[in-house]
């Protein structure tokens, strides 16, 4: 990621290009500190060319947004490019940070010569944060269990993965819905897919004990799917469904490094939200 300071006649801005990563979040408050240092406390945040961003940054901005606060001054985002204002509007953070979709708009928010126009987001300052709604993709390790639940038709229905595209071939692989993210593990909804299980069969096919591969996308992180072997240790019958939650018993340790940070940061931002 670059970084460019423009100096205004009482506030900076900074434009951010590439991607903004745990990486770079070091060299984002070192700039920011070097214009405290000089007596800037107003800043924009001009995030146009800005093509990814993930959890660790946007807590990165909020404490950034808190440190200027906390001298009298003001964090305001501009023109954030797609990504960037789809990520800060699902996660909330417009409601800490005030996104201006022009460079006058976010001068005047900046400075307090003007009232902020309104963001588009939409968003609900009651609303807690969402949870992701990423493709779980799962199978038992035991595969008397799919025999036991599934007839050979259902088994060796040819399905296609929803992000890339590819089929997957012979093997069963159930798709479920991400609603929680752990170091410890996982949660995902189940609605039975095209297996024609009842609620109840949905809900033996994944009994608490069973062993599950799984694949995930780690949300706002740019890797492609994660790996693991986690084991059922809730199971949740709803109407349409079952809502699983299952422990992670082997995973590779970069994959849980990247899991226990973004934990941790959404903590942190669930908390900042809050306290809004």
């Amino acid at each position: 990621m670059h970084i460019h300071v423009d100096h205004g006649s009482n506030f900076s801005t900074l434009h951010l290009r590439g991607e903004f990563d745990t990486f770079y979040c070091t060299a984002f408050q070192n700039e920011v500190s070097a214009l405290q240092k000089a007596g800037v406390q107003r800043v924009v945040l001009n995030l146009r060319l800005v093509k990814f961003i993930n959890s660790t940054a946007l807590g990165t901005i909020v404490k950034v947004s808190k440190l200027l606060k906390a001298q009298g001054g003001r964090l305001v985002i501009a023109r954030p490019s797609e990504f960037a204002r789809d990520m800060i509007t699902k996660v909330g953070i417009d409601r800490i940070v005030p996104v201006c979709d022009t460079d006058e708009a976010a001068e005047s928010a900046v400075t307090g010569v003007a009232a902020a126009p309104a963001s588009k987001s939409g968003s609900n300052p009651d609303a807690e944060l969402p949870e992701d709604e990423s493709s779980v993709i799962f199978s038992p390790t035991d595969a008397n269990r799919i025999e036991h639940f599934l007839s050979q038709t259902r088994r060796f229905k040819d399905l296609v993965n929803p992000v890339h595209g590819h089929r997957f071939g012979s093997n069963w692989r159930g798709i479920g819905r991400m609603a929680r993210l752990e170091e410890s593990g996982l949660h995902f909804s189940w609605n039975g897919g095209d297996t024609g299980l009842e609620v109840f069969a949905m809900g033996q096919l994944l009994s608490i004990g069973t062993e599950l591969k799984v694949k995930f996308r780690l949300p706002l992180f740019q890797s492609g799917f994660c790996e693991a072997t986690a084991v059922v240790a809730s199971v949740e019958e709803r109407e349409g469904g079952v809502k699983i939650g299952a422990n992670f018993t082997k995973i590779e340790e970069r994959t849980l490094a990247a899991v226990v940070q973004y934990s941790a940061d959404m903590k942190y931002l669930k908390d900042e939200l809050r306290n809004v």
